[in-house]
Formats: structure tokens, C-alpha cells, sequence
């Protein structure tokens, strides 16, 4: 069986981005890498989005940037501004698309379907399949989206709504995001808080469309796309071992009280390949310990107080717009996060840090 430099295990957003940013930055000429793969074909299956902090590879896989935003509870919302960072939508067609045809071009990069076929003596790994023990108590971010095309030309295209939590909310957190692309064509999906310990939050079909009839006031549409998750807001099991770094959310790249992954991978992609030369004596880059501790306190209250969370999230966008997405996208300093904070309720949150 023959030996690589490199594996990558698991050739989805994280192992592609990573195999992308080595190969356009020429760091894998004279190495040969092998991509762990089991699915037949590459076609758009999710929607990663997120704010544009800093500048990424994929401008050209964005499907729409916008710079307003709004959030919603019951008999209140709150229209927000976000020109200096705008909120893209990747779709992961496009992407996948990018990266293959780029990596295709170089005759060192090989693609397995498992990992017998290779051998692994003499290689650095880089797992981005994460080790979940489940648990009944963990939490996860759940939702089901569709992209809808109405006849009509409904929405408005140069705002998107991150947050509608007048829906019901089920003893969770429940809320409905809409992404317009166009006039007539809009992502909108349902999406959960959760333990997940059952399925009866799961019935997304009928959840879609009430809201989509009664809330958005739409009774002709077609489906053209559904899409179907689950991201864990817990850290997976981590095992430091010689000659391997977990990437993606197996590398702790989730933003815990957010779901955030996808600018979190391109940064560590980034360290990887600035350090690619000393791989096996690097550090192991993370989130920082700030925001792990703040999202452990916060998910504590989210998991004692669901169903105040609304209210919370409500509050939070109270803040300066820049300040609470450099606060979400892991960019912010004490003076942004004390902002933040302050919004919350205190006595609830201070009782939090000894749950």
C-alpha cells in the first residue's frame, strides 16, 4: 500500500478547505497527500454562513452578501446595520466545485474511500471526523432549511432576518432564519436549541410550513432545495496523538453558543499551512479560552432558562451591531465584551457560574 506525507480524513468543508489552502500557497509540490472520502459525488448538501471578519478564499462560492439584518421576538424587532462586516452565504456546490477543480490539477493529491487503502506509518494525519460520546445533557444547534421560489416577488433582498423567535418554542430555544437571495427566492429554515433527546421537535416539513403561511403570509411557493443538520454545541472527545491534528468541528472550530464554524476552519487552515514545515511541534491552535468560558457560561443559562433566551438574544443586539458580531466571530476586546455582557441579566448569569 503506498504512503503519503499527508492524509486528510474526511473531505468535506474542513478537509477541502485545508487541501485548498496547501495547494494555492504551493505547500504541496513536492508532498503527496491523500483525501478519506466515502461519498459517490459532490453536490450542494448545506449552506455555511457566517460574517465577513476577515478575508477568506471563497468570495466567488458566496451566493449573496448582505449588510442589514434583522432580529425578532414576539411584538418587537430590532433593524440592524452590519456594513463593515457583512453576513455571506456560502453554497457548498460552489465550493466544492472551486476546490476539486484546483486540486484535481496537481498529481499528488489522491482521493480514498477508506482508510485501508493506505498506509499510515510514515504520515501526519489531519481528522476532521470528530469522536462524539453522546450524552443526554449535551446541546445541539438542529435545523431543517428550504429554498423556496415564490411566483410573486415577496422579500426583500437587501435584508435578512437571523433570528424570528415568535414561533413556539416547546420548552427549548426555537427561532426561524431567512436568507433572501432574491426577490423570489429565499433559504428559510427552522432551527433548534436542544438536548435532542427525542424526535418530537423534528417535524421541520410541517414547522416550514406554518411559518412560511402564516408568518410570511406565502401560499404559492415551490421547494427547490432542502437541507437537513445537527452541529454539536459541546466540545467532541480530544486525545492528543503523535503525527495527527483534528480540523473542523472535531478540532474544536464550532463557536459553542453560536454554531459558527466555517471562518473558524479558514483560519486554522491558514495556521496549519503558515506552519505546514514544523507540523509535527506546533501548538494546538483553539478558540481562545475566553469565549469557551463565556459560551460554557451562557449555554448553562440557556440550558436552566430557555425561556428567557429570546429575550437574552433580543438584548444582545441592543449592543453596537459591529461590536456583537466581532463579539460572535471570536474578534472582540474586554471593552466589546463588557458591552455584551452587560445587556444580560446579571443575577441569572452571575448564579450561572456555579451551576
Amino acid at each position: 500500500m503506498k504512503e503519503f506525507d499527508y492524509v486528510i480524513i474526511g473531505g468535506g468543508c474542513a478537509g477541502l478547505s485545508l487541501a485548498y489552502e496547501l495547494e494555492i500557497n504551493d505547500k504541496l509540490k513536492s508532498k503527496t497527500l491523500a483525501i478519506i472520502e466515502r461519498r459517490e459525488e459532490y453536490k450542494r448538501d448545506k449552506t455555511w454562513s457566517f460574517w465577513k471578519v476577515f478575508p477568506h478564499n471563497f468570495d466567488d462560492c458566496v451566493k449573496k452578501n448582505w449588510e442589514n439584518f434583522s432580529i425578532n421576538i414576539p411584538n418587537k424587532s430590532n433593524h440592524l446595520n452590519c456594513k463593515k462586516y457583512p453576513y455571506q452565504s456560502i453554497d457548498s456546490g460552489l465550493f466544492y466545485e472551486k476546490v476539486n477543480n484546483k486540486i484535481k490539477l496537481n498529481k499528488n493529491i489522491f482521493f480514498f474511500k477508506d482508510l485501508k487503502e493506505i498506509n499510515l506509518n510514515n504520515t501526519f494525519i489531519f481528522n476532521s471526523i470528530p469522536s462524539i460520546k453522546k450524552s443526554h445533557e449535551n446541546l445541539w444547534q438542529h435545523f431543517c432549511g428550504i429554498e423556496i421560489e415564490t411566483q410573486n416577488k415577496i422579500f426583500d433582498e437587501e435584508i435578512f432576518n437571523l433570528m424570528d423567535f415568535d414561533c413556539d418554542q416547546r420548552d427549548s430555544v426555537h427561532f426561524f432564519y431567512t436568507l433572501p437571495y432574491s426577490k423570489n427566492k429565499a433559504l428559510i429554515e427552522t432551527t433548534w436549541l436542544s438536548k435532542m433527546n427525542d424526535d418530537t421537535q423534528k417535524d421541520y416539513d410541517f414547522q416550514l410550513k406554518d411559518y412560511i403561511e402564516s408568518n410570511l403570509k406565502i401560499k404559492d411557493y415551490k421547494i427547490t432545495y432542502r437541507e437537513e443538520g445537527a452541529i454539536p454545541l459541546f466540545y467532541p472527545f480530544f486525545k492528543k496523538e503523535k503525527n495527527k491534528i483534528n480540523i473542523g468541528t472535531a478540532g474544536g472550530m464550532t463557536r459553542l453558543s453560536t454554531g459558527y464554524t466555517f471562518i473558524n476552519i479558514q483560519e486554522h487552515c491558514k495556521y496549519i499551512r503558515e506552519n505546514i514545515d514544523s507540523i509535527s511541534k506546533i501548538d494546538r491552535y483553539e478558540i481562545s479560552k475566553k469565549y469557551q468560558y463565556l459560551d460554557e457560561v451562557f449555554l448553562r443559562v440557556l440550558k436552566k432558562h430557555p425561556k428567557i433566551m429570546p429575550d437574552i438574544f433580543f438584548k444582545m443586539f441592543k449592543a453596537s451591531p459591529k461590536t456583537v458580531i466581532k463579539f460572535l466571530s471570536n474578534k472582540s476586546n474586554i471593552f466589546e465584551d463588557l458591552s455584551i455582557i452587560l445587556k444580560m441579566p446579571k443575577w441569572i448569569f452571575i448564579k450561572a457560574l456555579f451551576y
